[in-house]
């Protein structure tokens, strides 16, 4: 099973990097999967820690896939890196080991601090469309283009019918993303 994050990580002169991640547990570990080459992957790698945020905000997810990602955080408590203001809660990681891949590494790691801020009052369907999504946008240099159209048309129908201003607002960004690669890839094919 997936879980839908959001990473942060800290580079080795400070640089906070915020990303969306899905994450599994195994055996008493939470595993990330980064994608070579990514500043997530390299930010653990050097320093060896992170922080999954557990986010309700469906902005954060789509607005670092559209270059978006100034979100307020706070220091973390027990490992050198941030966590995001708006989780609702927390987990700070310390690498512990590393399964080569040559496209996606698994990194093992051991929870050393869990904090909950909020309750999670679950997902509206808009909030899961904006996450699939974002999901989409982040593959579209692997999709056809038919698959996008026809995720994007029933994903809408959530989004009219379920979503709040805040949802809206990432579905927009998500949408101008999707159609400015569409408008250059109708570049390239006419040049």
């Amino acid at each position: 099973m997936i879980f839908e994050t959001i990473v942060t990580s800290q580079a080795k002169d400070g640089r906070i990097h915020i990303a969306p991640m899905g994450i599994r547990e195994d055996n008493g570990f939470i595993v990330l999967a980064p994608f070579r080459p990514s500043t997530t992957l390299n930010n653990v790698l050097d320093n060896g820690y992170a922080v999954v945020n557990y986010c309700d905000d469906v902005r954060i997810f789509a607005g670092c896939l559209t270059g978006r990602r100034d979100w307020p955080a706070l220091p973390s408590e027990k490992v050198p890196c941030v966590r995001l203001e708006s989780a609702l809660g927390h987990c700070e990681l310390k690498l512990e080991r590393i399964e080569e891949d040559e496209l996606r590494p698994r990194l093992f790691c051991k929870v050393v601090h869990r904090v909950s801020h909020a309750p999670f009052r679950g997902f509206n369907r808009a909030q899961a469309a904006v996450l699939e999504a974002a999901i989409l946008v982040s593959r579209l240099h692997l999709l056809p283009w038919e698959k996008i159209d026809a995720e994007v048309k029933y994903l809408t129908i959530a989004i009219e019918k379920t979503a709040g201003p805040v949802e809206r607002e990432a579905w927009g960004w998500l949408m101008e993303k999707i159609n400015a690669h569409r408008a250059l890839l109708a570049q390239k094919n006419t040049a």
